[in-house]
């Protein structure tokens, strides 16, 4: 009787294990259809700016347009979820030439000794999910010079603010880049890399229940002020810039969200 009841505490063990076995299978499973089905999503909205320049470069954690004359992304553009905020101690890789850009992007040195910072315009913070991701960011295609007391002031503070929105509001699109126009004057290096007067970030909750965007437009200088003085509307930006942000919108969608500089949907605090 004893050696029966063995045998049966044997058979209900191993069944439990694989009850357990083919449960977490499963699960695993629809949790890659999921991930998957998330990806086919994001890539089947398409919330490229358009390109002025015609030389849009995708990397697998973020596009941009690159700009030939001003040595520089015109606009970087990425989507940003909550997942990807995350703490990773990556040691920092030096800045590299773009692989992928035909013309060359600048060169490194052209901002040794400038008296400017290598300001991420796609930040490498929003890029620790992984190693290759991160080091992508360190292309010089996705730099641009700014001034130190900007790029450790007001613009990491932005930078901040949108990392602590992909949080509470879980799925983001961010594009930005420096305005370069026949304002910008100033340039460093030998290959005359254009220093931006002021720098724009756009953000789009495309995913939430009612769509929402907002738009900053901030001079390139060291400032206290508060973000929420930056708003701007996308309609505006698109004027000095020349850049339509977000042409494969609805149409009504699109003209609502761009002319719009309110802030009271998204949180300062």
């Amino acid at each position: 009787m004893k050696r029966k009841k063995d045998i049966f505490s044997v058979l209900l063990v191993i069944a439990v294990a694989i009850a357990y076995y083919y449960t977490e299978k499963r699960e695993k499973h629809e949790s890659t259809i999921t991930e998957e089905n998330d990806h086919v999503r994001d890539k089947s909205f398409d919330y490229l700016p358009s390109s002025t320049t015609g030389q849009i470069i995708h990397h697998s954690g973020y596009s941009f347009s690159y700009s030939e004359k001003h040595e520089q992304a015109e606009w970087v553009a990425y989507s940003l979820d909550k997942k990807d905020i995350i703490y990773a101690d990556f040691k920092r890789p030096y800045f590299i030439q773009d692989p992928k850009v035909k013309t060359k992007s600048a060169d490194w040195r052209n901002y040794k000794k400038s008296g400017y910072d290598k300001g991420h315009l796609c930040p490498a913070a929003d890029r620790k999910s992984s190693k290759k991701l991160f080091n992508e960011t360190f292309y010089t295609s996705n730099i641009s010079p700014q001034k130190h007391n900007f790029n450790a002031g007001v613009w990491n503070r932005l930078e901040q603010k949108v990392r602590s929105w992909s949080k509470k509001y879980k799925h983001l699109y961010v594009i930005t880049g420096g305005v370069l126009n026949h304002n910008s004057k100033k340039h460093i290096g030998k290959e005359k890399v254009t220093v931006p007067n002021a720098f724009y970030k756009v953000i789009l909750d495309y995913k939430a229940s009612k769509v929402k965007a907002i738009a900053f437009l901030i001079p390139h200088k060291e400032t206290s002020q508060s973000l929420s003085d930056f708003v701007v509307s996308i309609d505006q930006l698109e004027k000095i810039t020349g850049i339509d942000f977000f042409p494969k919108l609805p149409d009504a969608l699109e003209n609502k969200l761009e002319a719009n500089n309110s802030f009271k949907n998204w949180s300062f605090r």
